[in-house]
């Protein structure tokens, strides 16, 4: 089952989108839960756990700093400006909803 989730971080996936991010979070709870699919009394739980991870990972994506990347977030933090994060180079990550 998770052999399908794929590197969603720049440069290995330059654009990510939120239908590339959703699905690799399906995919986590597939594989965790060990449903391909819920029942009607797990649907609820297992949308909230797609919902979860989606968010962590788009928390992640945003978070990352990679080197080599122009640019930089303005936080400081000394000698690696050329990191920047990854929400601050426009890709989805940083236009999720809920928070």
């Amino acid at each position: 089952m998770c052999r399908s989730i794929r590197t969603l971080r720049p440069p290995a996936t330059p654009d990510v989108t939120e239908d590339d991010i959703r699905a690799a979070a399906l995919q986590y709870v597939r594989k965790v839960s060990g449903f391909r699919a819920p029942a009607a009394h797990n649907r609820e739980v297992f949308e909230q756990a797609v919902d979860a991870v989606t968010a962590a990972t788009h928390d992640l994506l945003a978070g990352l700093r990679i080197r080599g990347h122009s640019g930089g977030n303005g936080k400081g933090g000394g000698g690696d400006e050329a990191a920047q994060p990854l929400g601050a180079s426009g890709n989805s990550s940083s236009t999720r909803t809920g928070k």
